[in-house]
Formats: structure tokens, C-alpha cells, sequence
């Protein structure tokens, strides 16, 4: 598909622009370098996307964009796009669990002022004029009750807003405890942004042109981590032993480590009561992770899948290697419960697969 004319006459001539938007272009560009056709939903999202790029480049008021869909349909390959073309220096792209576990940071730092938020938005925001909110979710009362204070917060600022979810608004919160005390959010979502759904037949991230692009594609799954296939992968030995890890101000455990590499056990990083901020401070020293012993996911307690979601979310967006051994087939292993899991599958999909009739003969 030429997207470039199809965009033209979706979005119209434009005459006497102060400032052009480079979007169409980009996308236009980006989709015939990857092989890809996008889809109307993406279309629609493009449109959107520069529509309110021209409205920022001419000093316009913008409204902000709120995209949805299933997990794989495009949605951080737009956000990205757009955060990438878009010609301004006052912007910032960052993730969930990124962005919320800096901001508890900051409003426990400042815990000594009136509005602890407000001090601790305008260190992370500073003269941020456009924020890319990426894989935006809600599952904690907590959190909901933060994103009421920091979204008012972003619109009182005129900052653009460009969220991904997998969720639309009324989806997000979905716990019935706590949905009714959301809704003041989603309302308000309804009220500043515009929502669009961003749909596609297929999983993008299973095409073959999508896993060239990251080092966490270069990974693979290994099962059922047998030691001929750990010899001949130069892989770490089973049972290895605990070694003690500062993290921050924390000990945890792992397996060892050499130079950007790191050794844990599903039980080290999932089991125990390890954070976020632990993922991404790690993410500091280390590129390649090896996580061994991936257990069945509907085995395990909720808490225990959340954490192991949080931290593929993590090495995802952070572009880390990641190398995981199971005992099973990848599909048997991420059976379970919690509602997050088709993102977690989605991305743990790209890694190669090396069963016991694909493993290479062992070193000799």
C-alpha cells in the first residue's frame, strides 16, 4: 500500500502552514522500510497524530490522544514513531512502570512540601511540552487514585498526552472493588482526550521483519534445560549457588554475574518480594539476563505471575537480552490467571526457541 497518498487524502491539502508535520512522511517511510501495510486503525491513529503535531508546531491549543488495542497491533511502534519524528526538544517518552516508580520517588523525596506532586512533576517533566505515556495500565487502588491527581496535573499544563494501552478506559481498574472510584479518571479521559482503537488481523511482533529490531528479540526461550543443552549453549549449570547482590539500598539473590551478564532463578526475582525499581536499577549494570527455571504461571499465586509480567515489561522496554529456561513448552508455561499475561506472551513469543530437536549438538 502507498501510504503516504492514502494519508494525503485522508488528512486533505494543507495551505498556508506556519509549521509542516514531518508524521505522514515518517510513517510513510518507516512501514515501506519494514515491510509493513498499516492498518486502518493505525491510519486513523496517524491521522490523529498530526493533526495535533500541526496544532503544536503553529502554536495551537492540541488535544490529547489516548491509543488501544490488543497487544501486538502497532500501538508502541506509533508512539515511538511519533515521539522520534516529531521536531520539538520539550518531549519525553517513558513507560509505566518507569515513570510512576520515579514519580513515587520524587513525591516521597518532597514529602516535606504542601503538594508533594506538584514539585515532584515538575523535576521529571521540567519543560516537557509533549509526554508519550507507553503500556498504560491500572490494577492498584493506589496508583488509580495518582493518576487522578497526575493526569488533572498534565492537562493544567497544556502538556500533549500520548498514551498506549492494552485497555480502553473503561477497562482499566477492572476490580469491581475498586472500578466506581476510577470512573472520576476515565470520565476525565473521555472529556481531554481522543480515544481510538488500534486493531490489526494479526500480532505484528510475529512477523519475522519485527525481530531484527531489538536486542531483546536476539534472546531465546530453552527447554527443557538439560545439561547437554546448557553445555552446549554455555549456559550456567543447574543448582547453582545463591550469591548476595546489593540493588540500591537492598540484597537480593542471584546466580552470578560477569561482566554485563546476570544469572537468577524465577525464585530469585519472582517468589521474592523484589519491585520494579530493583528490575530497572539492575538495567544500569546489565544487558544480558538469564533467568532459569520458568515454572507453569497458573501454579504459581498472582502476585507471583504480576512480578514475572513487570519484569518482561522491564527488559522489554529496556531493550535488554534475555535468555529464559523452562522445563516445558514456552505456551505451557505462561498458562495463567493473571490479565496481563497476553502482553507478557506476546513479547516472550519472539524469542528463538530452543527445544530439544532444535539445541545444537553439545561441545565436544
Amino acid at each position: 500500500m502507498a501510504v503516504l497518498p492514502l494519508l494525503q487524502r485522508l488528512l486533505g491539502k494543507k495551505t498556508d502552514v506556519l509549521g509542516a508535520s514531518p508524521i505522514p512522511a515518517y510513517f510513510q517511510n518507516k512501514a515501506e522500510q519494514q515491510g509493513y501495510t498499516l492498518s486502518d486503525g493505525q491510519i486513523r491513529a496517524v491521522t490523529a497524530l498530526d493533526r495535533e503535531t500541526q496544532h503544536l508546531l503553529n502554536g495551537q491549543a492540541t488535544r490529547s490522544l489516548y491509543l488501544h488495542g490488543p497487544v501486538g497491533r502497532g500501538k508502541s511502534w506509533l508512539l515511538d514513531g511519533f515521539f522520534q519524528a516529531l521536531p520539538i526538544a520539550e518531549k519525553q517518552r517513558v513507560h509505566f512502570h518507569d515513570f510512576f516508580t520515579r514519580l513515587h520517588q520524587g513525591m516521597f523525596l518532597h514529602r516535606g512540601h504542601d503538594d508533594a506532586l506538584a514539585v515532584a512533576l515538575d523535576q521529571l517533566l521540567a519543560d516537557c511540552r509533549v509526554l508519550c505515556f507507553d503500556e498504560f495500565h491500572v490494577h492498584d487502588i493506589g496508583d488509580a487514585m495518582l493518576i487522578s491527581r497526575l493526569f488533572k496535573a498534565l492537562f493544567q499544563r497544556g502538556v500533549l498526552v500520548l498514551v498506549t494501552s492494552n485497555y480502553p478506559p473503561a477497562g482499566l481498574l477492572p476490580n469491581p472493588l475498586y472500578h466506581e472510584r476510577f470512573k472520576p479518571v476515565i470520565d476525565l479521559i473521555a472529556a481531554r482526550m481522543d480515544v481510538l482503537e488500534v486493531s490489526a488481523p494479526q500480532d505484528f511482533r510475529s512477523l519475522p521483519q519485527a525481530h531484527p529490531q531489538q536486542c531483546f528479540t536476539s534472546g531465546q526461550y530453552v527447554w527443557p534445560g538439560t545439561s547437554d543443552q546448557r553445555v552446549s549453549l554455555g549456559l550456567p549449570a543447574m543448582d547453582c549457588p545463591a550469591l548476595a547482590l546489593t540493588v540500591g539500598t537492598r540484597r537480593l539473590l542471584c546466580r552470578g554475574h560477569q561482566a554485563r551478564t546476570i544469572v537468577f532463578t524465577f525464585n530469585d526475582l519472582c517468589e521474592q518480594l523484589t519491585a520494579v525499581m530493583d528490575y530497572l536499577l539492575l538495567c544500569q549494570d546489565f544487558d544480558h539476563w538469564i533467568i532459569d527455571g520458568l515454572p507453569q504461571l497458573a501454579e504459581c499465586p498472582i502476585a507471583v505471575q504480576q512480578r514475572f509480567i513487570n519484569l518482561v515489561d522491564v527488559l522489554y522496554d529496556q531493550d535488554k537480552r534475555l535468555t529464559l529456561i523452562g522445563h516445558q513448552p514456552l505456551e505451557k508455561c505462561l498458562e495463567g490467571q493473571a490479565i496481563d499475561l497476553a502482553r507478557t506472551a506476546s513479547r516472550l513469543r519472539q524469542l528463538q526457541t530452543r527445544s530439544p530437536q532444535t539445541a545444537p549438538d553439545p561441545v565436544s
